[in-house]
């Protein structure tokens, strides 16, 4: 009777302890359901219109950061205030410039994994330039020199074709009116802290980039060992794809969350 009665505690403990680990189970494979995008240059936070809808439709909470695109460590710091306003671990993405500065603020505690969409990533002492020069510009690259400011553009003439030829004119016209002054420091500004050495990474290549090369997209992820995906668009692939782009963000959210 008491070998019975010691059985019976046992199996009772045993069916306790499955459900607790089910349950912490359970409520990991939810815990990364913060995403924060962020910008690159000749851009603003309205390009992400359609990943913010796609995402928070699928339960994820979204904040979009607004670069001043003054300098680097400016970019850096509004996006550490958006990841310090986050409740949990959260993805951090990034767009062209936007992607030199998720690998510096990427080391945030509470950033669980880095996606590069078409972006820079360079590494400690590299800066974006350098990783832009390793190619011979696209014909339709419309990025022009800084400035007396010290200011850059993109080209109205050639903004359509460099920067988002799967996008309509009207489309176009609205994200070249819309352009952020980029500062010509941030672009020769090196990383000091590159967490892509640090944090699982995601990539995306862009395949009819006119903008950062597909070239060098692939080549900046093939040295950090990224897990890559190629999307068929244009430098604002985001924008004309962006349920493919989200669902790599959706894919680091829940492979993060399983380890």
């Amino acid at each position: 009777m008491k070998n019975q009665t010691l059985i019976n505690v046992f199996k009772s403990g045993i069916i306790a302890l499955a459900a607790v680990l089910f349950s912490t189970v359970a409520v990991t494979a939810q815990t990364v359901k913060n995403v924060v995008l962020v910008h690159g240059a000749f851009a603003d936070g309205s390009g992400y219109k359609g990943m913010y809808e796609v995402l928070t439709k699928q339960g994820y909470h979204v904040t979009i950061v607004q670069n001043p695109l003054t300098s680097l460590e400016d970019d850096v710091k509004a996006t550490k205030l958006a990841l310090d306003a986050q409740d949990g671990p959260t993805i951090l993405a990034g767009h062209s410039w936007g992607g030199a500065v998720i690998t510096q603020a990427g080391n945030h505690p509470k950033v669980a994994a880095l996606v590069y969409i078409a972006a820079f990533q360079p590494d400690n002492g590299e800066s974006a330039l350098q990783w832009f020069q390793t190619v011979k510009p696209a014909p339709e690259n419309g990025v022009l020199p800084s400035d007396a400011k010290g200011i850059v553009y993109y080209d109205q003439a050639k903004f359509h074709a460099g920067f988002c030829a799967d996008l309509s004119k009207d489309e176009a016209a609205f994200m070249y009116a819309s352009q952020g002054a980029f500062y010509a420091e941030c672009f020769v500004t090196p990383i000091t802290d590159a967490a892509w050495r640090n944090k699982p990474t995601y990539g995306i290549v862009a395949t009819d980039d006119k903008s950062i090369q597909p070239e060098i997209q692939r080549n900046m992820y093939k040295r950090s060992n990224t897990k890559v995906t190629e999307i068929k668009g244009s430098h604002a692939v985001y924008i004309s794809q962006p349920q493919k782009v989200a669902a790599v963000i959706i894919k680091a959210a829940k492979e993060v969350a399983r380890k």
